[in-house]
């Protein structure tokens, strides 16, 4: 086993993005889409069920469709995470309004943390994202090695 502190992972130019809201919200992203499809197409663009339905036939964007959340999408999502597969995060989650799939909300967003990749839960944070310097070049992210820290936590404890 490696004990590296940390591995890396790089995000190619085009980038792989997740989208998705919350029932309250979808109107708000797919109008974010639509105003910026310009940039949007130029990266590989997926999303949980109704939103990737909604946002594609809005925009004319391809978007790859999971899941609806609440069966499962937001679980899809987290495992391409996981994988690799998605570079960043756009999820409009309604604060307002309390959701039966809050623990697949929930291991969503802990899932994007442990994996260091961008999440805009808002719009605002979505806009810098997009024009970041970075959409437009690689980009080395850097993630804890939870295997090493669990072995140094081990260790610790049995001091």
């Amino acid at each position: 086993m490696t004990n590296e502190k940390f591995i890396g992972f790089t995000m190619e130019k085009t980038k792989h993005i997740a989208l998705v809201a919350h029932d309250g919200k979808k109107k708000e992203l797919v109008e974010w889409c639509d105003r910026n499809k310009d940039v949007l197409k130029n990266h590989f663009l997926c999303g949980t069920g109704t939103t990737a339905k909604l946002i594609a036939e809005k925009t004319g964007l391809p978007v790859k469709g999971y899941c609806s959340g609440p069966l499962g999408g937001d679980q899809q999502i987290g495992s391409r995470i996981v994988e690799g597969g998605i570079d960043f995060l756009v999820f409009l989650w309604d604060p307002l309004e309390a959701q039966p799939h809050d623990p697949d909300v929930r291991a969503l967003l802990r899932i994007a943390v442990v994996y260091d990749i961008p999440v805009a839960n808002n719009l605002a944070t979505a806009d810098f994202l997009l024009t970041s310097k970075f959409m437009e070049e690689t980009y080395e992210r850097r993630v804890e090695n939870f295997n090493v820290t669990i072995q140094e936590r081990v260790k610790a404890f049995q001091k």
